[in-house]
């Protein structure tokens, strides 16, 4: 867990730095230049800062070990950060909306942007591919849903520059300055895109929820492997960060001995955290075969998480 921490850090290092050069380039060169879409830009670069820097912080706290207030830990801080950035992203993209429908519905012709504004933009690209390759590498070695979402983010920072790039162009041999009005506002729409898709994952974790079905398969393996343990249902996952929390039941022979029912536990146990990765903790409940409760709450059994695939 340190060496990630460390990870995280140097990730969100890389990032702050990359996006305050771009921001600055972006809103400087886009302000000289008059070009509204690639101010636009520069403040979705700025957002950015901000999320690597809440990244570094939350770095430090997901780190802390579980207290009395905290008997899981302090990895689901990385859940409510990725959920924060969403709503950094969506306020800058509404501010840029209104911004830019505003100037629209003033009707005001602009001046045609200078050509700063085309070699900054192609610079954004250059430069959020790589921010956003790093992100993504970052991620998957951790295993942060954070770092993954503000690649995503980055890659979709790819395609507004891009789309900015293409507008100015086509601005630029058609002699229409009012296409940097209608770029900027189709930029602000897709940052709102971006930061819903954002949210929506992370609600998905918040809620205790996963998409993922790869990690009950790897349960039901486990359980399998051992001898003695029987039907696991009522299974359910939930990521503290990038960690699992696991519960589940399984049968065993309502003839056997505590003691002998507690080792096969044991052994489930075991069989699944060596089966599955970053697994925080698991609770395994022990019932005699053939045992029925009506009233048990929902969760899965085998073959459940093949139908949901």
């Amino acid at each position: 867990m340190e060496n990630r921490s460390a990870l995280l850090r140097q990730a969100s290092i890389i990032a702050l730095v990359g996006n305050a050069v771009l921001a600055v380039s972006k809103l400087v060169i886009g302000s000289i230049a008059g070009s509204l879409a690639v101010v636009s830009d520069g403040v979705d670069s700025s957002t950015d800062v901000a999320i690597a820097i809440m990244t570094l912080v939350i770095a430090a706290v997901v780190d802390k070990p579980g207290d009395k207030e905290h008997p899981y830990g302090h990895a689901r801080a990385e859940t409510m950060a990725t959920t924060a950035l969403a709503f950094i992203v969506f306020f800058a993209g509404a501010q840029l909306l209104l911004r830019a429908a505003g100037a629209l519905i003033e009707g005001e012709t602009p001046a045609m942007p200078g050509m700063l504004a085309i070699w900054v933009t192609v610079a954004s690209v250059i430069g959020k591919l790589l921010l956003a390759w790093s992100q993504f590498a970052f991620g998957k070695r951790t295993g942060s849903a954070m770092l993954i979402a503000n690649g995503k983010n980055m890659r979709g920072d790819v395609v507004t520059s891009v789309s900015v790039l293409v507008g100015l162009a086509i601005t630029f041999i058609l002699g229409i300055p009012v296409l940097d009005r209608i770029l900027a506002l189709l930029v602000s729409l897709w940052i709102i895109k971006n930061a819903l898709g954002i949210f929506m994952e992370a609600n998905t974790e918040l809620m205790d929820g996963t998409s993922d079905r790869g990690p009950y398969a790897a349960v039901f393996t486990a359980v399998a492997s051992i001898e003695g343990a029987g039907n696991p249902h009522r299974t359910r996952i939930r990521k503290l960060g990038a960690r699992f929390m696991i519960d589940l039941d399984i049968e065993v022979d309502p003839d056997m001995k505590v003691s002998e029912a507690h080792e096969i536990a044991r052994g489930v146990e075991s069989a699944i955290k060596t089966n599955l990765l970053e697994v925080y903790d698991v609770i395994v409940h022990v019932e005699p075969r053939g045992n029925d409760e009506a009233e048990e709450r929902y969760g899965l059994k085998p073959g459940d998480h093949e139908e949901k695939a």
